[in-house]
Protein backbone atom coordinates (compact mmCIF):
# COMPACT_ATOMS: atom_id res chain seq x y z
CA UNK A 1 0.00 0.00 0.00
CA UNK A 2 1.13 3.88 -0.58
CA UNK A 3 -0.13 6.67 0.86
CA UNK A 4 0.24 10.22 -0.24
CA UNK A 5 -0.88 13.31 2.39
CA UNK A 6 -1.59 16.70 0.87
CA UNK A 7 -2.90 19.82 3.33
CA UNK A 8 -5.84 20.53 1.05
CA UNK A 9 -7.26 17.29 -0.12
CA UNK A 10 -8.15 13.86 1.55
CA UNK A 11 -5.63 11.32 2.29
CA UNK A 12 -5.75 8.75 -0.16
CA UNK A 13 -4.60 5.13 0.03
CA UNK A 14 -4.40 2.17 -2.84
CA UNK A 15 -4.88 -1.67 -2.63
CA UNK A 16 -4.05 -4.08 -5.47
CA UNK A 17 -5.70 -7.26 -4.97
CA UNK A 18 -4.73 -9.86 -8.29
CA UNK A 19 -3.37 -13.13 -8.26
CA UNK A 20 -0.37 -12.42 -10.33
CA UNK A 21 0.68 -16.08 -11.21
CA UNK A 22 -0.17 -16.58 -15.30
CA UNK A 23 1.00 -19.74 -17.33
CA UNK A 24 4.12 -19.97 -19.29
CA UNK A 25 2.57 -17.52 -22.36
CA UNK A 26 0.05 -15.82 -20.49
CA UNK A 27 -0.88 -12.16 -21.03
CA UNK A 28 -3.63 -11.11 -20.00
CA UNK A 29 -3.54 -9.97 -16.09
CA UNK A 30 -6.30 -9.28 -13.97
CA UNK A 31 -6.41 -6.84 -10.56
CA UNK A 32 -8.48 -5.03 -8.46
CA UNK A 33 -7.50 -1.55 -7.26
CA UNK A 34 -9.39 -0.60 -4.39
CA UNK A 35 -8.76 3.40 -3.58
CA UNK A 36 -9.92 4.73 -0.33
CA UNK A 37 -10.22 8.51 1.09
CA UNK A 38 -9.86 9.08 4.67
CA UNK A 39 -9.76 12.46 6.60
CA UNK A 40 -12.09 14.50 4.71
CA UNK A 41 -14.56 14.26 7.18
CA UNK A 42 -17.58 12.16 7.83
CA UNK A 43 -20.44 11.91 5.23
CA UNK A 44 -24.01 12.90 6.09
CA UNK A 45 -22.45 15.82 8.78
CA UNK A 46 -22.07 18.73 6.40
CA UNK A 47 -24.36 20.85 8.35
CA UNK A 48 -24.10 20.17 11.99
CA UNK A 49 -20.06 19.51 11.79
CA UNK A 50 -18.49 20.92 8.45
CA UNK A 51 -15.71 19.17 6.83
CA UNK A 52 -12.71 20.16 8.40
CA UNK A 53 -9.65 19.75 6.40
CA UNK A 54 -5.81 20.49 7.84
CA UNK A 55 -6.22 23.93 6.29
CA UNK A 56 -8.65 24.48 8.97
CA UNK A 57 -11.20 25.11 6.25
CA UNK A 58 -13.73 22.93 4.29
CA UNK A 59 -13.08 23.21 0.49
CA UNK A 60 -14.99 25.65 -1.51
CA UNK A 61 -17.72 24.45 -3.44
CA UNK A 62 -20.85 25.16 -5.92
CA UNK A 63 -24.13 23.45 -6.46
CA UNK A 64 -26.49 24.24 -8.99
CA UNK A 65 -30.55 22.47 -8.34
CA UNK A 66 -32.17 21.72 -11.53
CA UNK A 67 -36.10 21.23 -11.12
CA UNK A 68 -38.63 19.82 -13.39
CA UNK A 69 -41.34 22.08 -14.18
CA UNK A 70 -43.04 20.75 -17.05
CA UNK A 71 -46.15 20.20 -17.06
CA UNK A 72 -46.33 16.46 -16.09
CA UNK A 73 -45.26 17.43 -12.76
CA UNK A 74 -48.97 18.69 -12.21
CA UNK A 75 -50.12 14.84 -12.33
CA UNK A 76 -51.07 14.31 -9.26
CA UNK A 77 -50.44 18.24 -8.35
CA UNK A 78 -48.93 16.25 -5.01
CA UNK A 79 -45.87 15.75 -7.17
CA UNK A 80 -44.55 19.43 -7.73
CA UNK A 81 -44.70 20.42 -3.94
CA UNK A 82 -43.07 17.50 -3.01
CA UNK A 83 -40.23 18.63 -5.61
CA UNK A 84 -40.58 22.24 -4.38
CA UNK A 85 -39.96 20.65 -0.57
CA UNK A 86 -37.63 18.17 -1.69
CA UNK A 87 -35.31 21.37 -2.90
CA UNK A 88 -35.99 23.60 -0.24
CA UNK A 89 -34.67 20.74 2.20
CA UNK A 90 -31.45 20.28 0.51
CA UNK A 91 -30.97 23.99 0.52
CA UNK A 92 -31.14 23.92 3.93
CA UNK A 93 -28.38 21.57 3.84
CA UNK A 94 -25.72 23.98 2.42
CA UNK A 95 -22.66 24.28 4.38
CA UNK A 96 -22.49 28.11 5.10
CA UNK A 97 -20.35 29.78 2.36
CA UNK A 98 -21.09 27.10 -0.52
CA UNK A 99 -22.47 29.12 -3.84
CA UNK A 100 -25.92 27.80 -5.10
CA UNK A 101 -28.51 28.55 -7.77
CA UNK A 102 -31.78 26.99 -8.62
CA UNK A 103 -32.92 26.27 -11.76
CA UNK A 104 -36.27 25.73 -13.42
CA UNK A 105 -36.21 23.32 -16.21
CA UNK A 106 -39.27 23.11 -18.65
CA UNK A 107 -38.62 22.73 -22.92
CA UNK A 108 -36.19 26.00 -21.40
CA UNK A 109 -34.08 26.50 -18.80
CA UNK A 110 -34.81 29.77 -16.18
CA UNK A 111 -33.22 30.38 -13.38
CA UNK A 112 -35.18 30.92 -10.25
CA UNK A 113 -32.62 31.83 -7.11
CA UNK A 114 -30.65 33.93 -7.52
CA UNK A 115 -31.17 34.98 -10.65
CA UNK A 116 -28.82 37.29 -13.61
CA UNK A 117 -26.68 34.68 -13.93
CA UNK A 118 -24.84 34.06 -10.46
CA UNK A 119 -24.53 32.13 -7.51
CA UNK A 120 -25.84 32.86 -4.29
CA UNK A 121 -23.49 32.19 -0.74
CA UNK A 122 -25.35 29.93 1.42
CA UNK A 123 -25.53 31.49 4.94
CA UNK A 124 -29.44 32.02 6.91
CA UNK A 125 -30.71 34.69 4.60
CA UNK A 126 -30.19 33.27 1.10
CA UNK A 127 -31.04 29.63 2.76
CA UNK A 128 -34.95 31.73 2.88
CA UNK A 129 -34.92 33.75 0.13
CA UNK A 130 -34.19 30.86 -1.89
CA UNK A 131 -37.01 29.08 -0.18
CA UNK A 132 -38.77 31.75 -0.62
CA UNK A 133 -38.01 31.62 -4.54
CA UNK A 134 -39.58 27.82 -4.51
CA UNK A 135 -42.65 29.00 -3.58
CA UNK A 136 -43.55 30.75 -6.61
CA UNK A 137 -42.13 27.18 -9.09
CA UNK A 138 -44.92 26.31 -11.46
CA UNK A 139 -45.94 23.19 -13.18
CA UNK A 140 -46.22 23.93 -17.04
CA UNK A 141 -44.30 23.33 -20.70
CA UNK A 142 -42.36 20.38 -22.10
CA UNK A 143 -38.71 18.89 -21.26
CA UNK A 144 -35.36 19.75 -22.91
CA UNK A 145 -33.21 18.65 -19.84
CA UNK A 146 -29.59 19.83 -22.45
CA UNK A 147 -31.03 23.38 -21.76
CA UNK A 148 -30.92 22.63 -17.67
CA UNK A 149 -27.34 21.35 -18.02
CA UNK A 150 -26.31 24.35 -20.09
CA UNK A 151 -27.36 27.03 -17.84
CA UNK A 152 -25.92 24.82 -14.73
CA UNK A 153 -22.58 24.83 -16.99
CA UNK A 154 -22.95 28.42 -17.03
CA UNK A 155 -23.68 29.22 -13.49
CA UNK A 156 -20.97 26.85 -12.38
CA UNK A 157 -18.41 27.86 -14.57
CA UNK A 158 -18.98 31.58 -12.76
CA UNK A 159 -17.11 30.10 -9.62
CA UNK A 160 -13.64 29.12 -9.12
CA UNK A 161 -14.79 26.64 -6.32
CA UNK A 162 -13.18 23.35 -6.43
CA UNK A 163 -16.02 21.04 -6.04
CA UNK A 164 -18.66 21.89 -9.11
CA UNK A 165 -21.94 19.71 -8.74
CA UNK A 166 -25.42 18.99 -10.01
CA UNK A 167 -28.54 17.74 -9.10
CA UNK A 168 -31.55 17.05 -11.51
CA UNK A 169 -34.78 16.11 -10.97
CA UNK A 170 -36.94 15.19 -13.71
CA UNK A 171 -40.28 13.10 -13.84
CA UNK A 172 -40.65 12.56 -17.71
CA UNK A 173 -38.79 12.03 -20.52
CA UNK A 174 -36.80 14.40 -22.65
CA UNK A 175 -39.19 14.94 -25.51
CA UNK A 176 -38.24 18.70 -26.35
CA UNK A 177 -35.00 17.87 -27.59
CA UNK A 178 -32.82 15.18 -29.87
CA UNK A 179 -31.25 12.34 -28.53
CA UNK A 180 -28.17 13.81 -30.14
CA UNK A 181 -28.57 17.10 -28.56
CA UNK A 182 -28.68 15.68 -24.61
CA UNK A 183 -25.77 13.42 -26.03
CA UNK A 184 -23.70 17.06 -27.24
CA UNK A 185 -24.60 18.84 -23.62
CA UNK A 186 -23.22 15.59 -21.78
CA UNK A 187 -19.86 15.34 -24.00
CA UNK A 188 -19.56 19.60 -23.59
CA UNK A 189 -20.26 19.66 -19.48
CA UNK A 190 -18.28 16.24 -19.06
CA UNK A 191 -15.49 17.07 -16.68
CA UNK A 192 -16.91 20.47 -15.61
CA UNK A 193 -19.36 19.45 -12.94
CA UNK A 194 -20.54 16.50 -11.24
CA UNK A 195 -24.12 15.51 -11.14
CA UNK A 196 -26.94 13.51 -9.68
CA UNK A 197 -29.92 12.60 -11.24
CA UNK A 198 -33.29 11.18 -10.04
CA UNK A 199 -36.28 9.96 -11.63
CA UNK A 200 -39.75 11.07 -9.60
CA UNK A 201 -42.78 8.94 -10.77
CA UNK A 202 -42.89 6.13 -13.62
CA UNK A 203 -43.03 8.18 -16.80
CA UNK A 204 -39.66 8.98 -17.21
CA UNK A 205 -36.90 6.96 -19.29
CA UNK A 206 -34.19 5.06 -17.14
CA UNK A 207 -31.65 5.34 -19.57
CA UNK A 208 -31.57 8.75 -20.03
CA UNK A 209 -31.46 9.59 -16.27
CA UNK A 210 -28.70 6.64 -15.54
CA UNK A 211 -26.96 8.32 -18.85
CA UNK A 212 -27.04 11.77 -17.12
CA UNK A 213 -25.47 10.82 -14.14
CA UNK A 214 -23.02 8.54 -16.01
CA UNK A 215 -21.32 10.96 -18.35
CA UNK A 216 -21.28 13.13 -15.63
CA UNK A 217 -20.14 10.81 -12.64
CA UNK A 218 -22.67 11.42 -10.63
CA UNK A 219 -25.46 8.73 -9.04
CA UNK A 220 -28.70 7.62 -10.34
CA UNK A 221 -31.82 6.71 -9.00
CA UNK A 222 -35.70 6.58 -8.94
CA UNK A 223 -37.69 8.26 -6.74
CA UNK A 224 -41.29 6.37 -7.18
CA UNK A 225 -43.05 8.00 -4.75
CA UNK A 226 -42.69 11.79 -4.93
CA UNK A 227 -43.31 11.64 -0.69
CA UNK A 228 -39.84 10.81 -0.77
CA UNK A 229 -37.83 13.38 -2.64
CA UNK A 230 -37.15 15.53 0.41
CA UNK A 231 -35.06 12.77 1.98
CA UNK A 232 -33.47 11.53 -1.28
CA UNK A 233 -32.72 15.27 -1.32
CA UNK A 234 -30.93 16.02 1.52
CA UNK A 235 -29.03 12.84 1.43
CA UNK A 236 -27.42 13.73 -1.69
CA UNK A 237 -26.89 17.08 -0.79
CA UNK A 238 -25.15 15.88 2.71
CA UNK A 239 -22.88 13.48 0.25
CA UNK A 240 -22.07 16.46 -1.89
CA UNK A 241 -21.71 18.43 1.11
CA UNK A 242 -18.95 15.70 1.87
CA UNK A 243 -16.75 16.18 -1.22
CA UNK A 244 -13.36 16.73 -0.39
CA UNK A 245 -11.56 16.95 -3.76
CA UNK A 246 -12.19 16.72 -7.50
CA UNK A 247 -11.20 15.75 -10.92
CA UNK A 248 -9.36 13.02 -9.93
CA UNK A 249 -8.20 10.85 -11.82
CA UNK A 250 -6.46 7.10 -12.37
CA UNK A 251 -3.60 6.79 -13.91
CA UNK A 252 -2.33 3.29 -15.42
CA UNK A 253 0.94 3.67 -16.84
CA UNK A 254 2.17 0.30 -18.44
CA UNK A 255 5.83 -0.87 -19.50
CA UNK A 256 6.55 -1.32 -23.72
CA UNK A 257 4.31 -4.08 -24.90
CA UNK A 258 1.72 -3.63 -22.71
CA UNK A 259 -1.66 -2.44 -23.14
CA UNK A 260 -4.53 -1.50 -20.98
CA UNK A 261 -7.72 -4.15 -22.45
CA UNK A 262 -10.23 -2.52 -20.04
CA UNK A 263 -11.04 -0.32 -16.69
CA UNK A 264 -14.28 -0.61 -14.77
CA UNK A 265 -15.33 1.00 -11.63
CA UNK A 266 -17.03 -2.28 -10.06
CA UNK A 267 -18.55 -0.69 -6.63
CA UNK A 268 -19.93 0.73 -5.28
CA UNK A 269 -21.45 0.34 -9.01
CA UNK A 270 -20.01 -0.60 -12.02
CA UNK A 271 -19.61 1.97 -14.66
CA UNK A 272 -17.09 1.34 -17.40
CA UNK A 273 -14.16 3.97 -17.86
CA UNK A 274 -12.28 2.14 -20.83
CA UNK A 275 -13.53 4.96 -23.38
CA UNK A 276 -13.04 7.86 -21.09
CA UNK A 277 -9.35 7.32 -21.23
CA UNK A 278 -6.91 10.63 -22.13
CA UNK A 279 -3.39 10.29 -22.93
CA UNK A 280 -1.10 11.51 -20.08
CA UNK A 281 2.16 11.20 -21.30
CA UNK A 282 4.35 8.32 -22.67
CA UNK A 283 2.39 4.91 -22.11
CA UNK A 284 0.07 6.33 -19.23
CA UNK A 285 -3.29 7.35 -19.60
CA UNK A 286 -6.08 8.64 -17.03
CA UNK A 287 -9.50 8.01 -16.31
CA UNK A 288 -11.46 9.90 -14.67
CA UNK A 289 -12.93 9.02 -11.38
CA UNK A 290 -14.72 12.63 -9.98
CA UNK A 291 -15.21 13.87 -6.69
CA UNK A 292 -14.26 12.12 -3.48
CA UNK A 293 -15.25 12.21 0.10
CA UNK A 294 -14.64 9.78 2.56
CA UNK A 295 -15.13 6.98 0.81
CA UNK A 296 -13.67 4.19 -0.91
CA UNK A 297 -14.10 2.85 -4.40
CA UNK A 298 -12.80 -0.53 -6.61
CA UNK A 299 -11.68 -0.65 -9.75
CA UNK A 300 -11.24 -3.89 -12.33
CA UNK A 301 -8.49 -3.43 -14.47
CA UNK A 302 -6.97 -5.59 -16.82
CA UNK A 303 -3.68 -5.40 -18.88
CA UNK A 304 -2.25 -7.39 -21.95
CA UNK A 305 1.25 -8.03 -21.09
CA UNK A 306 3.72 -9.49 -23.43
CA UNK A 307 4.26 -13.59 -23.09
CA UNK A 308 6.84 -14.25 -21.28
CA UNK A 309 8.84 -17.76 -20.03
CA UNK A 310 8.27 -19.58 -16.84
CA UNK A 311 10.26 -17.77 -13.92
CA UNK A 312 10.38 -14.15 -15.77
CA UNK A 313 8.83 -11.58 -13.90
CA UNK A 314 7.44 -8.06 -14.84
CA UNK A 315 5.61 -4.79 -13.55
CA UNK A 316 2.74 -5.16 -15.77
CA UNK A 317 1.08 -1.59 -14.60
CA UNK A 318 1.46 1.28 -12.06
CA UNK A 319 -1.95 2.66 -10.74
CA UNK A 320 -1.69 6.05 -9.52
CA UNK A 321 -4.75 8.75 -8.22
CA UNK A 322 -3.74 11.62 -9.50
CA UNK A 323 -5.16 15.26 -9.74
CA UNK A 324 -4.13 16.78 -13.57
CA UNK A 325 -3.65 20.45 -13.97
CA UNK A 326 -4.21 22.30 -17.33
CA UNK A 327 0.11 22.79 -17.66
CA UNK A 328 0.57 18.83 -18.19
CA UNK A 329 1.93 18.31 -14.44
CA UNK A 330 -0.19 15.84 -11.83
CA UNK A 331 -0.42 16.27 -8.33
CA UNK A 332 -0.08 12.47 -6.73
CA UNK A 333 -2.26 10.92 -4.33
CA UNK A 334 -0.96 7.35 -4.05
CA UNK A 335 0.06 4.89 -6.26
CA UNK A 336 -0.01 0.92 -5.90
CA UNK A 337 1.81 -2.15 -8.54
CA UNK A 338 0.09 -5.04 -10.63
CA UNK A 339 2.75 -7.62 -10.86
CA UNK A 340 2.87 -10.41 -13.50
CA UNK A 341 4.81 -13.78 -12.39
CA UNK A 342 5.22 -16.64 -14.89
CA UNK A 343 4.88 -20.51 -13.55
CA UNK A 344 4.60 -23.48 -14.57
CA UNK A 345 2.77 -24.59 -11.07
CA UNK A 346 -0.74 -25.17 -12.69
CA UNK A 347 -2.55 -24.32 -8.77
CA UNK A 348 -0.93 -21.06 -8.95
CA UNK A 349 -2.37 -19.85 -12.40
CA UNK A 350 -5.05 -20.99 -12.31
CA UNK A 351 -6.51 -19.77 -8.98
CA UNK A 352 -9.09 -16.68 -9.19
CA UNK A 353 -8.59 -14.62 -6.77
CA UNK A 354 -11.55 -13.43 -4.83
CA UNK A 355 -11.54 -9.78 -5.49
CA UNK A 356 -11.45 -10.68 -9.16
CA UNK A 357 -14.00 -13.22 -9.50
CA UNK A 358 -16.81 -11.68 -7.13
CA UNK A 359 -16.33 -8.03 -9.17
CA UNK A 360 -16.45 -10.24 -12.58
CA UNK A 361 -19.77 -11.73 -11.48
CA UNK A 362 -21.17 -8.38 -10.06
CA UNK A 363 -20.24 -7.01 -13.61
CA UNK A 364 -22.15 -9.74 -15.72
CA UNK A 365 -25.02 -9.52 -13.25
CA UNK A 366 -25.36 -5.78 -13.77
CA UNK A 367 -25.20 -7.11 -17.76
CA UNK A 368 -27.94 -9.96 -17.65
CA UNK A 369 -30.54 -7.56 -15.72
CA UNK A 370 -30.30 -5.09 -18.25
CA UNK A 371 -30.37 -7.76 -20.91
CA UNK A 372 -33.51 -9.46 -19.03
CA UNK A 373 -35.73 -6.58 -19.04
CA UNK A 374 -34.51 -5.01 -22.68
CA UNK A 375 -35.93 -9.05 -23.44
CA UNK A 376 -38.98 -8.57 -21.41
CA UNK A 377 -39.93 -5.62 -23.29
CA UNK A 378 -39.37 -7.17 -26.53
CA UNK A 379 -41.73 -9.76 -25.73
CA UNK A 380 -38.58 -12.37 -26.23
CA UNK A 381 -39.92 -14.44 -22.90
CA UNK A 382 -37.32 -17.48 -23.15
CA UNK A 383 -34.54 -14.95 -23.28
CA UNK A 384 -35.51 -12.55 -20.73
CA UNK A 385 -36.20 -15.54 -18.82
CA UNK A 386 -32.80 -17.23 -19.15
CA UNK A 387 -30.97 -14.00 -18.45
CA UNK A 388 -33.09 -13.23 -15.32
CA UNK A 389 -32.60 -16.57 -13.77
CA UNK A 390 -28.99 -16.12 -14.37
CA UNK A 391 -29.40 -12.40 -12.55
CA UNK A 392 -30.97 -14.90 -10.04
CA UNK A 393 -28.14 -17.07 -9.61
CA UNK A 394 -25.73 -14.62 -9.87
CA UNK A 395 -27.12 -12.10 -7.13
CA UNK A 396 -27.31 -14.93 -4.63
CA UNK A 397 -23.61 -16.44 -5.14
CA UNK A 398 -22.41 -13.04 -4.26
CA UNK A 399 -24.63 -11.98 -1.79
CA UNK A 400 -26.32 -9.19 -3.40
CA UNK A 401 -29.45 -9.25 -1.28
CA UNK A 402 -30.64 -6.16 -2.15
CA UNK A 403 -30.51 -6.87 -6.32
CA UNK A 404 -32.31 -10.48 -5.39
CA UNK A 405 -34.92 -8.86 -3.66
CA UNK A 406 -35.53 -6.25 -6.42
CA UNK A 407 -35.28 -9.72 -8.85
CA UNK A 408 -37.98 -11.30 -6.87
CA UNK A 409 -40.45 -8.39 -7.77
CA UNK A 410 -40.37 -9.29 -11.21
CA UNK A 411 -39.47 -13.07 -11.47
CA UNK A 412 -40.81 -16.09 -9.21
CA UNK A 413 -37.67 -17.68 -8.18
CA UNK A 414 -37.93 -21.44 -8.63
CA UNK A 415 -34.61 -22.67 -7.75
CA UNK A 416 -32.52 -19.81 -6.45
CA UNK A 417 -28.95 -21.98 -7.37
CA UNK A 418 -29.82 -23.51 -10.77
CA UNK A 419 -31.21 -19.69 -11.57
CA UNK A 420 -34.55 -21.28 -12.54
CA UNK A 421 -37.68 -18.81 -12.39
CA UNK A 422 -40.79 -18.05 -14.19
CA UNK A 423 -41.33 -13.94 -15.33
CA UNK A 424 -44.43 -13.06 -13.30
CA UNK A 425 -47.44 -12.21 -15.04
CA UNK A 426 -48.24 -8.66 -14.26
CA UNK A 427 -45.00 -6.48 -12.93
CA UNK A 428 -45.55 -2.62 -11.42
CA UNK A 429 -43.52 0.01 -13.76
CA UNK A 430 -42.30 1.09 -10.26
CA UNK A 431 -40.47 -2.38 -9.69
CA UNK A 432 -39.46 -2.77 -13.01
CA UNK A 433 -38.01 1.17 -13.33
CA UNK A 434 -36.32 0.63 -9.67
CA UNK A 435 -34.70 -3.18 -10.69
CA UNK A 436 -33.19 -1.59 -14.00
CA UNK A 437 -32.18 1.61 -12.43
CA UNK A 438 -30.57 -0.09 -9.79
CA UNK A 439 -28.91 -2.78 -11.75
CA UNK A 440 -25.50 -1.56 -11.46
CA UNK A 441 -25.71 -1.40 -7.71
CA UNK A 442 -22.96 -3.95 -6.48
CA UNK A 443 -21.76 -5.09 -3.03
CA UNK A 444 -18.09 -5.77 -1.63
CA UNK A 445 -16.08 -9.24 -1.08
CA UNK A 446 -17.12 -10.12 2.40
CA UNK A 447 -14.99 -12.69 3.96
CA UNK A 448 -11.35 -13.39 6.40
CA UNK A 449 -9.54 -10.79 5.57
CA UNK A 450 -11.19 -8.21 4.01
CA UNK A 451 -10.32 -5.21 5.44
CA UNK A 452 -12.13 -2.71 3.23
CA UNK A 453 -15.81 -3.37 4.96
Amino acid sequence: MANFSKSDVPRFSVDVYQNEYLPEGGRDVHAIVTVTATGGGTMGSAVSAPHIFSTGQAPEAAVVIMVDCSGSMDYPPTKMRNARDATAAAVDTLRDGVRFAVVDGTHVAREVYPGSGRLAVADAGTREQAKTALRRLTAGGGTAIGTWLRLADRLLASTDAGIRHGILLTDGRNEHETPAALRDTLDACAGRFTCDARGVGTDWEVKEVTGIASALLGTADIVADPAGLAADFRQMMETAMGKGVADVALRLWTPMGAEVRFVKQVAPTVEDLTARRTEAGPRAGDYPTGSWGDESRDYHICVRVPANSVGEEMLAARASLVIPATDGTAQSLAQGLVRAVWTDDMAASTALNAQVAHYTGQAELAQVIQQGLEARKAGDLDGATAKLGRAVQLADASGNEATAKLLSKVVDVVDVVAGTVRLKASVADADEMTLETRSTKTVRVKGPGDRRG
